[in-house]
C-alpha cells in the first residue's frame, strides 16, 4: 500500500492450457515452504517497520521452521517414494 503496487490484472484464461512462453509471464509464489523462507529472508524489510518483528524474531522463527518442518521432512520417504519401492 506505501509504494501504491497495483495488483496485476485477472487473468481470465484457463491457465492450464496457456502456452509455455505466456505462463512464464505470469509471477508465482514459491513452490514450497523452503523457498518462501528464502524469500522471506531475501525481503522482510516490511516486517522490521514499526518495531513490530525484530531481526533476531524472524530470524529464529526460519530457524525453526526449518529445523522442525523442513528437515524432518527430507528425512524420510515421501508417501510417493514409500509406494514406488516398497514393493520390490
Amino acid at each position: 500500500m506505501r509504494q501504491r503496487i497495483e495488483p496485476a490484472e485477472p487473468i481470465d484464461k484457463d491457465l492450464y492450457e496457456l502456452e509455455p512462453e505466456e505462463h512464464a509471464d505470469i509471477e508465482k509464489l514459491p513452490a514450497s515452504l523452503d523457498a518462501a523462507l528464502e524469500a522471506l529472508e531475501a525481503d522482510h524489510d516490511f516486517l522490521l517497520e514499526g518495531d513490530v518483528f525484530t531481526d533476531d524474531l524472524l530470524s529464529t522463527w526460519i530457524d525453526y521452521k526449518r529445523i522442525n518442518e523442513i528437515e524432518p521432512i527430507r528425512q524420510r520417504p515421501h508417501p510417493h517414494e514409500f509406494e514406488m519401492y516398497f514393493t520390490l
